[in-house]
């Protein structure tokens, strides 16, 4: 048996991860509402935009958001 299962199960994190390559693009820390604008802009869907909307204010590295919302940039 194949382990496919729990593969398939994991949520699909390519769109944050693209987002989060191109918002961190020659850039240390970005804001949460920049990432949100971003985020809206790059029409993500509602689910990843609840969890970008849930993020506290202040300003993020691309790893503390990246793990924050479960993706998988680092």
């Amino acid at each position: 048996m194949t382990d496919d299962a729990s593969v398939a199960d994991e949520p699909d994190t390519r769109a944050l991860d693209d987002l989060l390559d191109d918002i961190f693009r020659g850039q240390e820390r970005v804001t949460q509402g920049e990432i949100y604008r971003r985020a809206v802009a790059a029409e993500l869907p509602p689910d990843l935009l609840a969890r970008i909307d849930a993020l506290p204010e202040g300003e993020y590295a691309v790893d503390e958001a990246s793990d924050l919302l479960g993706g998988t940039v680092a």
